[in-house]
Formats: C-alpha cells, structure tokens, sequence
C-alpha cells in the first residue's frame, strides 16, 4: 500500500509498505480522510520533536521511520481478535493519544500527561496511508450526521474542547482566542458552545472573515498598533476573563498573557518551535493563570463529535483542499510551508 512515511528531519517520502494486519483487540481501518497538522509540519522541517527515534514507544512498540498523520478517520474493514464493540462496516474516527493506564497521571484523571503515551502519526504508524490498524477501545464511531470528510476534524475539535474543559470558563466569560487558523476557529467554537464570549484575534483577514462566520462576537486586526486599547474597549476596561493562543508562534504567548486581564486565565494550546525569552513579572505581578493544554483526556473525542453532529461546532468550510495522497507532498506538505497561507485544512484521501 501507499503511506507517506517519516524517516527524520526533512526526510518525508511517499513509500509502498506492507498492508498491516490487526492484533487481538486491534481494528484494521480503510483511510478516507487525514489532515496534515502544523505539528506534521514541524516534524518534517524540525524535528524529530514529538517522533519517536532511538528506542521504540513503550506502548507501540514503534519508532521511525514510521507513518505520519494523527487526524484521521476510516471505515472498519477487519477487527482482530476480542474486538466485540466494533464492527467490520463502521465509520470511526481515530482517538490517536494512547495512554498507559498505570501511572500517576493516569491513575488521577490527567491522560493527556501521561509519559508513556503512544501517539498515531508520532509514536506509532498513523494515517497517511490506505490502510492503519488502531486498539479498538480508541476508535469512536460516527454518526450519520458526521461525514467522512468532517470526521477528519474530529481530532482538532477533541483539542479544543480540551482546552475549553482545562480553562474552567463559566458562562458569560469573555475569551480571546489568538490565531484563528483551523485550531482556533474549532476552539472559539468550542468557547462559545460553553456559553462564552469570544473575540477573535488574527493578522490574517481570511482568518478573522471566518471568525465571524463561526460565531466570533468580535474580531480584532492582532497586528493593530492599537490591540490593547481595542481589547480593553470590548472588555469594558477590564481585559478578557480568558485568553487562549492556539497560534504556535514566537510573540503570541507573551501576547496571550499580556492581554488577559489582572487575576486572568491564560490557556496555551499551540506547539511552538522557538523558545522565546519572557518576563515572568508579568505573570505574577498580577495573579494571572497560565495553563498548558496538549492532545486530551478520555471523552474529549467523544464530545467533539456530539458537537459536530449537533451543528454546534461547524468544520465543513475549514476544508480548504482535497488532495490524493499520491499528492501529499507536492499539494499537501509543501504548501504548508508557503508563507502566506490562504487555507485552512488540507484533507489527504487516500482513496482518490
């Protein structure tokens, strides 16, 4: 079968490899749809960050090269042995963060922190290929009301409800959510499902055109000499309860905590590759919260497909592009990495 498989920095290369055959417990998926992930970006131009590399992951048993792709969903085409909860037939979407269930963080509700995990496309063959295997237990099945294409965003809709359920927003808080690509235009949605106000920030005007359509009450120019002074306008001098970057960027989160308001709450959600320098005083000079938010806990997923079979969260617009997985790198990868980025998603499909 085809797969785009990752043997180290800058060595992406689409492969034939063997089909893979289900383990006990195991279901053998037919790829329909996979994203490409900034985070498969970073991997390809810095990493290996997150790949696993030297000893094989503690729960897969794999490390590069291997295949990547993390959000991913298929139809079920065999189950191996002791599957009885899924079935041949069934359209799932790819819960891809598997943990060990014995540790601290495990044992006291906090998965997403698990240092053990296996994650697909990272630590384990993932979906960008005609064919993955997955444990059972982490496939969750579609409604009809989520299609194919849709359920490839499952997954980034599980990480902004994530960072919503890890922020402890309260109906009626104001949220500012810093870059609206794909990540930030499911996690504002994400907010405003919990009830709250969100105001969209982003450089781009596709980006913040799309905020509004998404439900943004307001949306700000972030390159605007006069961001603050804005912010403080909508937020009656206060400044927002709740600030969540999900932009990656060197400046965002010195920008995402310094817009959030005295005593307020700042929730990091992107993967960033540069380590800027920070003043920490303007952490605890004022009391703010600032909280780490990766990947997600168990029923995250299973949330953010109720949410997008509910019409609440809206992901069809995000798909920018449909490219067939001959393609990846020529239509997919390599236009990730233009400079100005016109796009949302991109939808690798194997099958075309």
């Amino acid at each position: 079968m085809q797969a785009l498989v990752y043997y180290g920095n800058k060595d992406l290369r689409l492969d034939e490899i063997p089909e893979p055959k289900p383990k006990p417990n195991e279901v053998k998926l037919r790829i329909t749809n996979t994203g490409i992930c900034a985070t498969d970006i970073e991997e390809w131009q810095y990493g290996p960050l997150w790949v696993q590399t030297g000893k094989p992951n503690s729960i897969t048993g794999r490390m590069a090269p291997l295949v990547l792709g993390h959000e991913t969903t298929g139809h079920v085409v065999t189950v191996g042995a002791g599957v009885s909860n899924i079935k041949v037939g069934m359209r799932v979407a790819v819960a891809d963060v598997m943990t060990c269930g014995k540790c601290h963080w495990c044992q006291n509700g906090r998965q997403a922190v698990c240092p053990n995990m296996g994650i697909a496309g990272l630590s384990g063959d993932g979906g960008l290929a005609e064919f993955m295997t997955w444990p059972a237990n982490y496939v969750v099945p579609l409604p009809d009301a989520v299609s194919d294409e849709e359920a490839a965003l499952c997954e980034t809709t599980m990480v902004g409800v994530h960072a919503v359920r890890r922020s402890g927003v309260k109906t009626g808080d104001t949220v500012a959510v810093i870059g609206c690509g794909t990540v930030g235009q499911i996690t504002l949605q994400a907010f405003k499902a919990a009830g709250a106000r969100v105001i969209a920030l982003d450089m781009r005007e596709i980006s913040l055109t799309m905020a509004k359509r998404n439900g943004a009450d307001e949306t700000v120019n972030s390159s605007s000499p006069d961001l603050e002074k804005r912010l403080f306008e909508l937020t009656n001098g206060i400044g927002p309860d709740i600030t969540v970057e999900t932009a990656g960027a060197a400046e965002t989160p010195k920008l995402a905590v310094s817009l959030a308001k005295r005593g307020g709450t700042v929730v990091l959600v992107g993967i960033y590759s540069s380590k800027p320098q920070f003043d920490f005083n303007h952490i605890v000079g004022v009391e703010k919260t600032v909280i780490g938010s990766v990947a997600a806990n168990p029923g995250d997923l299973e949330i953010a497909v109720r949410l997008i079979a509910e019409g609440r969260i809206k992901v069809k617009e995000l798909i920018s592009a449909r490219v067939p997985l001959s393609r990846a790198l020529e239509d997919g990868f390599n236009r990730m990495l233009m400079p100005k980025k016109d796009f949302f998603k991109i939808l690798i499909q194997p099958g075309r």
